[in-house]
């Protein structure tokens, strides 16, 4: 059976006027959308029915029973089930997440390790003998930087470089340059593949 129509009338009524933005408002996928025109509801994933759901008013039980060959009766117990499983699949996804944390964290931990037990002493080192060379701290910041290339977070351009003014990665400090102008970068910005995470603060040269 063709459930076309059906659901064109529970779209009408909460005013979304197409599947496509069926599909959008519900973050279901417009296949889905086709599979409850076809009437295949009691064979859809319970997530995907409770977001569209959401959007028309209708329990999972409803879309079972008006978009499926089940009964009111055989649809409820599956509503049920399908509502368990739902809320299994919650759990699971919090703990998977909390996993996945836990294990990004230590993994970031193992990267910095000699940075963390090094560093505060040389920081007190550097502290009480001021005219300790900061040159030397140096070396000590390299598991963080081999920590940002490993997430593959590169500079835009190294401090004190001069380089093409370009608005889009570039942010100036002051007085004012046009697009290709010569600047020199005080601040390091950051990019991280294709995203701009911070522009890099410039000043005319």
């Amino acid at each position: 059976m063709d459930y076309t129509h059906r659901l064109r009338s529970h779209m009408q009524s909460v005013g979304v006027l197409s599947f496509r933005a069926l599909s959008r408002q519900s973050g279901v996928s417009e296949r889905q959308i086709d599979r409850l025109r076809r009437g295949e509801a009691d064979r859809m994933q319970v997530q995907s029915l409770h977001k569209i759901g959401q959007v028309l008013n209708l329990s999972i039980a409803q879309l079972i029973e008006q978009f499926s060959s089940l009964s009111i009766e055989s649809a409820v117990p599956v509503e049920s089930n399908l509502q368990q499983e739902y809320q299994r699949l919650q759990v699971q996804l919090v703990e998977q997440r909390e996993t996945l944390k836990q294990e990004f964290q230590r993994s970031t931990l193992q990267s910095i390790e000699s940075w963390l037990l090094q560093f505060p002493t040389a920081a007190y080192a550097a502290q009480q003998n001021p005219q300790l060379p900061a040159v030397r701290l140096l070396p000590l910041m390299r598991p963080i930087e081999q920590l940002l290339q490993d997430w593959g977070v590169e500079a835009i351009a190294a401090v004190g470089e001069e380089v093409p003014f370009d608005p889009q990665l570039h942010q100036l400090m002051d007085g004012s340059a046009n697009l290709g102008d010569r600047v020199r970068i005080r601040y390091a910005g950051y990019r991280q593949g294709d995203r701009l995470l911070h522009r890099a603060k410039v000043s005319p040269v």
